[in-house]
């Protein structure tokens, strides 16, 4: 193997980590930010210019708390519990494309960690560990309310889990692929997958609110019920992991809504620009990551304009409302397909 191409591959894993860890603080910002305009206030503005070192902030105040550990829980699975969601999060924006390819001394490079066959099957697989890292958190903690959060969240987590899996089918029936580097590039030319599919998009991004345990679907966390929901035993950075987890979440589900059914980083008229190839690319990741940073917006949006569900909402919802509507659209997908493929 190419000791050139194995560098390049741990150079960018590295940049992704880093940046998704950047992402993660600043969101919490951002979100900050958003919320204090939604109600009419400034938000963080002391912490540095505009407020930008408020995440540095926040952060050295979770690493300065003080470490506790409940003492009747069981320590191993305590400590298990949030490494392994933040270890999951991370994982996913493995097979991501974020960009073209990079022309660089003779060679060509991927924008993306690792292009398998079968990216959308491993972006699932992975997501759906993430519910043990709550469940496992929520359960260590032995407490009643720590523990009905983790119950929530696992049966939410895997309830909207299938309806969104639905919405996936219907993509991988109209492109013949599980790779999400081959859904991207079938999408250049503006053919994106929103305009085919706009059940399935709507489908998918309720979803990914109820994935990320985000408002109105923050049940597993809700503190007027259950104080602080799976990680109320938790502090310092070990409730930072939790924390950072779902705006790692957010930003990784926001590039998969990109990719999925907006083309990834395709952007109107890429290829009639008259730049050089390194260029197009580059302005093609800068596209992506307009097009993640307005669906982050929206996650924020969405947080602070509308009030939560009751649980048996919740679960109706998932059940009566999107399977069914995920279910038909696969239907309808496979009849037009037959109908007018060529």
């Amino acid at each position: 193997m190419d000791i050139q191409f194995v560098l390049y591959k741990i150079l960018l894993s590295v940049a992704i980590l880093l940046l998704s860890l950047v992402i993660a603080m600043y969101s919490t910002l951002a979100e900050r930010k958003v919320a204090g305009f939604f109600q009419d206030r400034l938000g963080p503005n002391r912490a540095g210019i505009f407020g930008l070192l408020q995440p540095v902030a926040d952060g050295l105040k979770l690493f300065m708390k003080e470490e506790f550990m409940p003492a009747k829980a069981d320590k191993v699975l305590y400590i298990l519990g949030p490494s392994l969601t933040m270890l999951v999060a991370l994982l996913t924006s493995a097979v991501i494309p974020w960009g073209g390819t990079l022309q660089i001394g003779g060679n060509e490079f991927v924008l993306q960690v690792a292009d398998v066959n079968i990216g959308v099957l491993y972006v699932f697989a992975v997501v759906s560990i993430g519910v043990y890292g709550i469940m496992i958190g929520g359960w260590a903690s032995n407490n009643k309310y720590a523990l009905m959060g983790a119950v929530r969240a696992a049966s939410q987590m895997i309830s909207y889990e299938l309806a969104m899996s639905m919405s996936i089918v219907a993509i991988v029936m109209t492109s013949g692929s599980l790779s999400l580097n081959e859904i991207v590039t079938q999408q250049a030319g503006m053919n994106w997958n929103v305009f085919t599919q706009p059940i399935g998009f709507v489908v998918f991004l309720i979803c990914a609110f109820a994935e990320t345990n985000r408002a109105p679907f923050d049940l597993p966390e809700c503190e007027t019920e259950l104080i602080g929901g799976y990680h109320t035993e938790y502090s310092s950075m070990k409730l930072g992991f939790y924390l950072f987890s779902e705006y790692i979440n957010m930003f990784i589900s926001s590039a998969m809504i990109a990719s999925l059914y907006f083309g990834g980083y395709d952007f109107p008229f890429m290829n009639d620009l008259g730049l050089s190839h390194n260029m197009v690319t580059i302005l093609g990741t800068v596209a992506l990551f307009a097009k993640i940073s307005f669906f982050g917006f929206l996650f924020m949006w969405i947080r602070w304009t509308l009030p939560r569900f009751r649980y048996d909402q919740l679960m109706r919802f998932g059940w009566k409302g999107l399977m069914p509507w995920a279910i038909a659209n696969v239907i309808l997908t496979g009849f037009f397909h037959l109908l007018f493929k060529k």
